[in-house]
């Protein structure tokens, strides 16, 4: 019976959804509009019919549409992408949030409702919604301008910021008190997952691709893509990130691979129909009776998402230094809140600290943001227009002074050169430090099952920590070697840079060279400090930390050209597969 059951809600969603489409697509409407009006018409709010009978099962179909929407993303934005964006995404996402959080608390405070009721509502509004936004800017078919870069990137951004968000709203909400060690923990627990996923997938990911590529199976292909990404999914979620990130980093992923235009070819379909069911799922939630009862701030609140976040995010693109049409766009396009504050809002019904009627609320605003989102991304050419004709000339002149100011400041020749070398550098060592990172905080992860294989050799605790940690040592011996020698190759750099002739006279190459060899040494002591303190769980007694230490200091004495060589052709491999991808997308 469940298996019918099933059968007939999805016959139920695709005919309606299939009928309302074709109607919006014939009035020029968006289709995600069409979806959301098929999920209200079906729900189990509207009479006379109720003709949902299984919803638990339709939400789990729509998860696997942000899972696929998310995954395609990630195909079509690549890495190099996300670093032109980086500080455009990174200023505009953190004003938005702030500004959002301060608002919605605001907002809730003026309606007299409970300070967890307030502070979840700020939360709620901060995020924008990446599924959405996707699907909008896919149908206006604006994907791959400028300012849908820029929101990618925001996007991705707000997710990140979005798990601090959670991790900040619980502690909150269970000890009353702001933990803010934790939150950035939190935060730095996935940046750092976050690097070494993409540095290891990629340099994984597109080998094994092109390995099934070589059947000339599509089948295969497809098979093998939809296992690495389920799985990868499935790792994100047991290490508590957000499934939606995973979804998009395995896609980011992949988009490193030479078969990425017959991947999308093939996933398309797929997507296609899972998305739908999750715009669906969405129209489902419109309970008339709360957007009746609630009208007033349900507006407010609209109105409220709609002009903050296009003030913010456009304030936050132009800051950043783009023009003023771009960041607008960027700002408009980002008005909507979506599957995030949904999480938010039913963390704070789990934890029972907010009132029942913020959900509803939250997914009625966001139903009508939705709504608004491709009519606001089309408004906002023509509106930049009007407040140009309408703009005084000496405001006009103040941004094209800050924009002239921006350009003046970046830069040139042989500054930009040097700025360039600098900023590779920075990243290569903390792309080392981060897998080091990562390795011990691996170790002492899965400390208590490899205690468990080494107890029926070794006995005592403290000497099965001391192989745990030794192994993660000799393990990361190529990644501390290489960050070793580019962080001599800095210090060399800033001692020619910041010792002149003129300031330390006969004595200027001793100077350099003592900095040269100082800064390396002292930050080594720093990253084995660090990663002492963050494997403490697993830290063996002083004399056996001193012969791991004498034992690693020996195996790299012998082994220093060996370990260098190893890093050298993973790092080439890694720039191979980069620079292959880059040439495939051109093509």
């Amino acid at each position: 019976m469940h298996a019918i059951s099933f059968i007939q809600d999805l016959a139920v969603i695709m005919l309606i959804a299939g009928m309302v489409t074709i109607l919006f697509h014939r009035f020029r409407q968006p289709v995600v509009l069409g979806y959301i009006v098929a999920g209200f018409i079906i729900g189990p709010h509207t009479p006379p019919f109720e003709l949902i009978q299984d919803e638990e099962t339709i939400k789990i179909l729509a998860e696997l549409g942000v899972i696929f929407l998310m995954f395609c993303l990630g195909l079509e934005f690549s890495l190099r992408k996300l670093f032109h964006v980086g500080a455009t995404a990174f200023i505009a996402a953190f004003l938005e949030i702030v500004l959002m959080i301060w608002i919605g608390y605001e907002i809730g405070s003026y309606f007299g409702w409970s300070t967890m009721d307030s502070l979840f509502l700020g939360a709620i509004l901060a995020i924008s919604s990446t599924t959405i936004i996707v699907k909008a800017l896919g149908d206006l078919k604006m994907k791959n301008e400028r300012f849908a870069q820029l929101i990618f990137g925001v996007l991705i951004v707000e997710d990140i910021l979005g798990i601090g968000i959670i991790a900040l709203l619980s502690g909150i909400a269970l000890s009353g008190t702001v933990e803010t060690g934790q939150v950035f923990a939190t935060v730095g627990k996935l940046s750092l997952f976050m690097i070494v996923a993409l540095v290891v997938g990629i340099l994984l990911v597109p080998r094994l691709l092109a390995y099934v590529a070589k059947f000339e199976s599509n089948e295969m292909l497809l098979v093998t893509v939809l296992g690495l990404c389920f799985g990868f999914c499935l790792l994100v979620v047991k290490l508590e990130y957000s499934m939606v990130l995973g979804a998009f980093l395995i896609g980011a992923i992949m988009a490193e691979s030479r078969q990425l235009a017959q991947i999308e070819r093939l996933v398309e379909p797929v997507r296609d129909m899972f998305s739908a069911i999750f715009f669906v799922a969405i129209g489902l939630l419109i309970d008339p009776k709360i957007l009746v009862e609630y009208a007033w701030p349900i507006l407010v609140i609209t109105v409220a998402v709609v002009l903050g976040k296009m003030i913010s995010c456009g304030i936050g693109a132009f800051i950043a230094g783009n023009d003023g049409r771009t960041s607008l766009r960027v700002g408009m396009g980002l008005s909507q809140i979506g599957e995030f504050s949904f999480i938010i809002a039913a963390l704070g019904i789990s934890l029972q600290v907010t009132s029942d009627f913020l959900y509803p609320v939250a997914v009625a605003v966001s139903a009508i943001t939705t709504l608004l989102t491709p009519y606001l991304i089309r408004a906002a050419d023509p509106l930049s227009r009007k407040l140009a004709s309408i703009m005084p000339r000496r405001v006009a002149r103040v941004f094209g002074m800050y924009g002239d100011w921006l350009r003046s400041i970046q830069p040139q020749g042989q500054g930009a050169v040097l700025a360039g070398m600098i900023r590779r550098i920075l990243l290569q060592i903390g792309v080392n430090i981060a897998l080091v990172v990562a390795i011990f905080l691996g170790g002492a992860y899965f400390a208590d099952t490899l205690g468990e294989y080494l107890s029926d050799w070794v006995q005592p605790l403290n000497l099965q920590k001391a192989l745990i940690w030794g192994a993660a040592l000799l393990l990361s011996l190529p990644f501390l070697i290489a960050a070793y020698r580019k962080l001599k190759a800095l210090s060399m750099l800033l001692a020619e840079m910041g010792v002149a002739p003129e300031t330390a006279g006969r004595h200027t190459e001793r100077v350099r060279k003592v900095i040269a060899e100082v800064i390396p040494l002292l930050s080594l002591a720093a990253i084995m400090l660090l990663l002492m303190a963050l494997s403490a769980s697993i830290l063996p007694t002083l004399e056996l930390l001193i012969l791991i230490a004498l034992l690693a200091a020996g195996v790299s004495a012998l082994l220093w050209r060996w370990l260098i060589r190893l890093h050298s052709r993973m790092q080439i491999a890694l720039m191979e597969t980069l620079e292959q991808s880059q040439e495939d997308h051109h093509r």
